[in-house]
């Protein structure tokens, strides 16, 4: 057995772990090994806190919430814009708790897909998520283009990860505008931002990207950058719980730009309440609000974002990369002959915050798991992403998942399951 395998070793990471006292912050079961943080992730007391908060201002002040309130609601998305931005690399001003990430994404669109002659078209990849695909697909054809011939996919060389090398190879004269995921969803790839991001201005784009599975998890410099926007949810690595309302960046250079989709949240909270039909919008990222905000589906990010700065972002990151390395390294010492393969990125510069297996049977593997109290994540047609969250996960979680998976794999026991997906994944 080699020092890695130990669940010695696995105990004395966990007592020399900087972060092991967040992981009493949180409500977690004791019968199971959480391991999808990277999709919705666990409630937090202080996030409870938070809710209730609301709550109870709501009982007590009525309408006189909004602003009488211990958390005043009127002021609160730009106080969560302002909690963010330590994590993301920006200035209050350039934040915005609002929305939710497609949403945002619409918005961002709106307002700096402006095409005009040559430059008519919109890069993104071929392996980002679905929603950013339909959102600029809609985008394209609201200014009456094609999304056929207006929207270019940067292909993928081996079907799981993106060179940064071949997207900047494809923004040419006509590319008006990128948006590009930081972390891709299936592989957990961590894109290389800042160099994407001077190519894109070199060549005279606009780029934005989104944070979805990035944020939370590894530290940001967008501002330093000169990142154009971002967009991002808060219900995964920031553990807003589900629905939690979303944010966006817009970079200083670009405020006081007229938001694409104005609306009665983008006015200048002095003003808002004269009732004008004459926008004067906030010369702030609070200017791409457009509703009300969803009180009750963000306070609860007001105390994980507490914890998260508590933690420090960069201790948290160190911790991620240390969980996951542990545990492809466990992979690799125990389940590469069971048909695992490891397809996410394994450099610490090019990875994200989870591990992902690939496998003929994932689909049932998954099932065998939760039967076995681990939550796992599917992504179709052969993915099993495994998120081990530096607030809350511990190196022994990490060890018992693997050894659970050797156990399935020696015993047949996914067999039981059929290789198809449930509805949700």
């Amino acid at each position: 057995m080699s020092l890695t395998q130990s669940i010695e070793n696995a105990k004395k990471f966990d007592e020399k772990d900087p972060l092991a006292k967040f992981r009493r912050e949180f409500y977690l079961n004791p019968n199971r090994i959480y391991m999808d943080g990277n999709s919705l992730g666990l409630l937090s007391k202080k996030a409870e806190s938070s809710l209730l908060q609301s709550l109870e201002d709501w009982k007590h002040h009525g309408i006189d919430g909004w602003t009488d309130g211990q958390q005043p609601w009127f002021y609160m998305a730009e106080n969560l814009g302002g909690m963010t931005s330590t994590l993301i690399g920006a200035h209050s001003s350039e934040t915005m708790t609002t929305g939710s990430i497609t949403t945002n994404l619409h918005q961002m669109l709106a307002t700096f897909f402006k095409p005009s002659g040559k430059k008519t078209k919109i890069l993104a990849d071929s392996l980002t998520f679905p929603s950013d695909i339909y959102a600029i697909q809609s985008q394209l054809e609201l200014h009456g283009l094609s999304p056929d011939t207006h929207l270019i996919q940067v292909t993928s060389q081996d079907g799981r990860t993106l060179l940064e090398d071949d997207i900047i190879e494809a923004i040419d004269e006509t590319v008006a505008l990128i948006l590009l995921p930081s972390v891709l969803y299936r592989s957990g790839q961590l894109l290389d931002i800042e160099k994407l991001t001077k190519a894109a201005h070199d060549k005279g784009a606009i780029i934005g990207f989104d944070l979805a599975h990035s944020i939370g998890a590894i530290p940001h410099k967008l501002h330093e950058w000169k990142v154009d926007f971002a967009v991002w949810c808060t219900y995964k690595y920031l553990n807003s719980g589900p629905g939690g309302v979303g944010g966006l960046f817009v970079h200083k250079d670009h405020l006081g730009r007229r938001p694409g989709l104005a609306g009665w949240f983008s006015s200048k909270k002095d003003v808002q309440f004269d009732m004008s039909h004459t926008l004067t919008h906030a010369e702030t990222a609070g200017a791409y609000q457009i509703g009300t905000p969803h009180i009750f589906s963000m306070a609860p990010l007001i105390g994980s974002l507490e914890l998260m700065n508590d933690a420090g972002i960069e201790s948290i990151r160190a911790k991620s990369l240390s969980l996951t390395r542990f545990l492809m390294e466990l992979v690799q010492e125990n389940l590469i002959e069971d048909g695992f393969v490891i397809t996410n990125p394994s450099e610490d510069d090019r990875r994200g915050g989870h591990v992902c297996l690939e496998h003929d049977d994932a689909a049932r593997i998954c099932k065998a798991l939760k039967q076995q109290g681990v939550i796992p994540d599917f992504r179709s047609p052969n993915v099993i992403r495994l998120a081990p969250i530096a607030l809350y996960s511990s190196y022994v979680d990490v060890y018992h998942v693997v050894e659970i998976l050797k156990t399935i794999m020696r015993e047949k026991t996914y067999q039981q399951f059929s290789n198809k997906r449930n509805v949700i994944a």
